[in-house]
């Protein structure tokens, strides 16, 4: 039998040449580490029922009751929603939706009467919604110049190539560009409370604090720096195509103008879904014991600036209040329910077979 010796070296990869030659050669086997070699130590649990069927009602016995506490929360906020649409002749807006258009100059109003059968406490959050409205199209959401938007007064005068064909128009650039400041959503939303001896009284709507704060404060500047005339600022730039007024005449206060004008920077964050709300007002709560909005009749008076029956949408108005949790979404509760049940289902029936048939199993192994 021949003697057969060890050397590391050679385990590392590298073996001496015959004897004479004295030089080492490197070879394609892998260095003996634990971490080429495969030793790294590792943990392979062994799936029992001991391990499984616990995990199995823990996940239940947690998940039933997060999703009942979700779901009950949301029921109990409060939603109201009107569609005004008008594509029904008995609307009160169907006139103005037959007859307006982007190229309409003169603005169509028309009221909605509705009431409100419980009172809304705390503070009210007014959204607008849309409906076959695909702000997740790739070309349309990459139509947009983010510099420009920034305030950087180069991208002000040459937009990026992303906005076309809404980069410029009559030989002037367009400001801010691209498909998405075009479509801006522009219908202008007064809520009226009826007075018993049938009076009217405005329902007073904030619009400052609806956009997040750091779009506000850093995504989105004006350009020209802290100079308040944006009239100047903005000179030699054209309005977006469909816009019935430019840029810096979306507000008269100097801080929601131009492009930190919130209800546009609400607008530029797009929806995931073709069905969409968006919020358009806040209305705070009175410092007062009366809620919010009180039961009663209200009118709501709709300048009628956007149509949307080219696309085959829906408008609609939503009024609601919030919890801890956010806005109504009963999915999340009914999801934690379902995995929960689930779970705890599949507990049962493991829990029954193991009963059943892990004792035969375990006297037959004994057995042999």
């Amino acid at each position: 039998m021949m003697a057969s010796s060890y050397s590391a070296k050679e385990e590392d990869g590298h073996h001496t040449g015959p004897a004479g030659l004295g030089a080492a050669t490197r070879t394609r086997k892998p260095d003996n580490t634990a971490f080429k070699q495969q030793r790294l130590p590792a943990w392979q649990p062994i799936l029992t029922a001991g391990t499984v069927l616990p995990a199995f009602f823990i996940i239940g016995l947690i998940f039933i009751p997060i999703g009942i506490g979700l779901y009950v929360t949301s029921n109990n906020i409060k939603e109201f929603e009107i569609d005004y649409t008008g594509t029904d002749r008995s609307s009160p807006c169907f006139d103005c939706s037959q007859s307006f258009s982007w190229n309409s100059t003169i603005p169509c109003k028309c009221f909605l009467s509705f009431s409100l059968d419980q009172p809304f406490e705390s503070n009210v959050f007014m959204y607008y919604g849309l409906s076959n409205f695909y702000q997740n199209h790739r070309r349309y959401v990459k139509s947009r110049d983010d510099s420009q938007l920034n305030g950087d007064e180069r991208s002000l005068k040459e937009p990026s190539k992303e906005c076309e064909p809404y980069r410029t128009n009559e030989n002037k650039p367009i400001a801010p560009c691209g498909a998405i400041a075009n479509s801006m959503f522009n219908d202008t939303l007064d809520l009226f409370y009826i007075n018993p001896n049938g009076s009217k009284t405005q329902i007073q709507l904030t619009k400052k604090g609806i956009a997040w704060w750091t779009d506000k404060h850093v995504k989105f500047r004006n350009p020209g720096g802290s100079n308040p005339n944006l009239t100047a600022v903005f000179k030699d730039t054209a309005k977006p195509v469909n816009w019935h007024k430019p840029v810096y005449e979306l507000d008269s206060e100097t801080d929601n103008n131009g492009f930190i004008n919130e209800d546009f920077i609400v607008w530029m964050r797009t929806a995931a879904l073709p069905t969409f709300r968006k919020l358009y007002r806040i209305i705070q709560k009175n410092n007062n014991m009366t809620p919010t909005l009180p039961r009663g009749n209200y009118s709501l008076e709709v300048t009628y600036n956007y149509p949307v029956r080219s696309f085959e949408g829906r408008k609609r108005v939503i009024f609601s209040t919030i919890s801890w949790m956010g806005g109504k979404n009963p999915f999340l509760g009914i999801a934690y329910m379902t995995v929960g049940s689930i779970c705890f289902f599949l507990g049962v029936v493991l829990l029954f077979i193991h009963h059943k048939y892990g004792n035969r199993n375990n006297s037959s192994d004994i057995a042999s």
